[in-house]
């Protein structure tokens, strides 16, 4: 008992002593730091008074020291991500323009202003002209085109306008396969055939918009549209140069996530002016058409925005333009002195039609012959003669055609008598 005593008074001892020791360490170290502490002062105040700057102050310009070679190498980064960027988004868009340009591409073929009727036969040839040429003159003058018999094997049809051509070709066909050729016979032959032409015209229409991926478009759409078969823009048709469009601004609209709805139709319709007829410029004519038909204001505005006429309010309406321009723009696409041409000859016969009188007026050898049907009961022969000077004197003041102006005014008088007879 008196041993274990003994034992805990000895390990007090020895735990108070380390203790005493611990204390004096800590007191040595405290001292320690306090000597530290005043060097560091004395340093800092040095420092101080050396660089004329306080602790604060110079920590401040430290960190904006710091701060500024951040800033520039982030500035590096940035202006190194943006030219990325901008080498990256030119690829970007010429693979976006390349590829739409792909999805656009049909086949071509130069539009002209005659057609050719093919015959076996030349005795043909005698029966188109019938006694004293009263067969042709009835034949042009119904049709409003040139008739040429001058090559063997073929007759050529010319006229600047494809919907006379096309009424004439398929109207001289069916005269020689019927084989009656005399002037009632041939002024019925080419009204039905212009009927039938309405009815193909609708139906190209409807073709064309299916084909743009449009439906349900209202008939008298349909039917305008159709008459793009027998249109050309400076000598490119007008269906082949609107499907081209349709397909490349759906495929921007597409990569570049615009409204491919309103670009489709914007597309479809933004040349649709060039076959109504009526004062303004095309654009202005396609715009007032279609407000007519409650046609979206969206839609419309890519119409009248696709030749800059006006700024552009959507992205759809840029994408319009930009497709109408890769269209129109290809090499060997179009050939503006045809549009030109074209243009003229309708000026031509739209100036003859003013003076009271005349019924109708068809221009032909390039604008330098117009030809005039005068109404017989409005005019007597004398006051025909004055008028085709008088057209002809207008004619060349309004227009700078080449050469000299024939015009050719025809006044004819009919009378039918028949019977019926059991």
């Amino acid at each position: 008992m008196a041993d274990n005593n003994q034992d805990l008074i000895q390990l007090e001892k020895k735990l108070l002593e380390r203790q005493e020791k611990l204390d004096s360490e800590k007191e040595a170290l405290e001292k320690e730091k306090q000597k530290l502490q005043a060097t560091k002062d004395k340093l800092e105040e040095l420092l101080e008074k050396a660089s004329s700057l306080t602790a604060q102050e110079a920590k401040k310009e430290l960190l904006d020291l710091i701060e500024q070679k951040e800033v520039a190498a982030v500035a590096k980064i940035i202006r190194e991500r943006e030219e990325e960027a901008a080498k990256t988004a030119d690829r970007k868009a010429q693979e976006i323009l390349v590829e739409s340009m792909r999805h656009g591409v049909l086949d071509y073929i130069a539009e002209y202003t005659v057609s050719v009727v093919k015959i076996t036969d030349e005795d043909v040839k005698g029966r188109i002209i019938g006694k004293e040429g009263r067969n042709i003159r009835a034949f042009e003058q119904a049709t409003g085109v040139d008739v040429d018999l001058d090559e063997e094997g073929i007759i050529r049809l010319s006229s600047f306008d494809q919907v006379r051509r096309e009424v004439a070709r398929r109207a001289l066909e069916k005269l020689i396969k019927d084989t009656r050729i005399q002037p009632f016979r041939i002024e019925e032959i080419v009204t039905q055939t212009k009927q039938e032409v309405d009815k193909v015209m609708f139906e190209e229409g409807e073709k064309l918009a299916h084909e743009a991926g449009v439906y349900n478009l209202p008939k008298e759409i349909l039917s305008v549209l159709g008459r793009f078969k027998f249109r050309t823009s400076f000598g490119q048709n007008l269906i082949v140069h609107t499907l081209e469009d349709t397909k490349i601004g759906v495929h921007i609209a597409a990569e570049i996530g615009a409204d491919v709805n309103i670009v489709r139709l914007g597309c479809l319709f933004h040349d649709i002016g060039k076959v109504i007829e009526g004062e303004g410029s095309h654009v202005t004519l396609g715009v007032e058409f279609l407000k007519k038909h409650n046609i979206p204001e969206a839609i419309v505005n890519c119409v009248a925005e696709h030749h800059e006429d006006k700024p552009f309010s959507s992205v759809e309406s840029v994408i319009v333009h930009i497709a109408d321009a890769i269209s129109g723009a290809r090499p060997g696409a179009r050939y503006e002195d045809i549009e030109e041409y074209a243009k003229r000859l309708t000026q031509m016969e739209e100036i003859a039609k003013k003076f009271d009188g005349v019924e109708d007026a068809y221009a032909f050898e390039a604008g330098r012959e117009l030809r005039v049907i005068i109404n017989p009961g409005a005019l007597s022969d004398e006051e025909t003669t004055v008028l085709a000077a008088k057209i002809r004197d207008e004619v060349s003041k309004a227009l700078a055609v080449p050469g000299e102006i024939k015009v050719t005014a025809i006044r004819e008088f009919r009378a039918v008598s028949s019977e019926y007879s059991s």
